[in-house]
């Protein structure tokens, strides 16, 4: 695969409790410079909703989620546009598992059935909105609805609160 540059810069660090883990930028975030920034995007109101922050951030303050103990990465950093338009050359699952592996959270949550369904190699039908089998080390793997405002038929906010209590009960 060849090195593109990514599009929004990791938001990583040692002993995170949740690392949130997207497929790519989508063209609003790619020109905001900022994660989840699309209109209608749920991300940063169930952060806040689910208690995994004190306030609801914007996407300008996506930095700010080091300050919860949160971090925020894509599996296809070099990717803008929707998750259809995705270009395969475009996803590193082993230099995801391999910036995940160097900060070792505690849980890696996909925020899409696509971006775990990537990283897992299988179809988005045979992944559940939940606590995942497998791990990554000790890292444990979630797989949450896209807050996006293009899968607002698919979202629930159920498995995000589900994620929170589990965050909760880790403290």
């Amino acid at each position: 695969m060849s090195v593109k540059a990514a599009v929004l810069p990791d938001v990583l660090a040692p002993d995170l409790r949740i690392v949130f883990c997207g497929t790519g930028a989508g063209r609003r975030s790619a020109e905001r410079r900022a994660y989840y920034a699309g209109p209608g995007n749920r991300f940063w109101w169930i952060l806040a909703q689910s208690g995994l922050t004190d306030r609801q951030l914007e996407p300008a303050e996506y930095r700010d989620v080091l300050m919860y103990g949160l971090g925020l990465t894509d599996i296809a950093k070099a990717h803008v546009g929707s998750d259809a338009d995705l270009d395969p050359g475009h996803v590193d699952v082993d230099d995801l598992r391999n910036r995940i592996s160097t900060c070792a959270p505690r849980v890696l949550a996909f925020t899409s059935k696509r971006a775990a369904a990537l990283y897992f190699g299988r179809r988005t039908g045979l992944i559940d909105y939940a606590e995942q089998p497998e791990r990554l080390g000790q890292t444990r793997l979630f797989v949450l609805p896209s807050p996006s405002g293009s899968a607002r038929r698919y979202w629930t906010p159920r498995p995000w609160y589900a994620l929170a209590l589990r965050d909760a009960a880790d403290r």
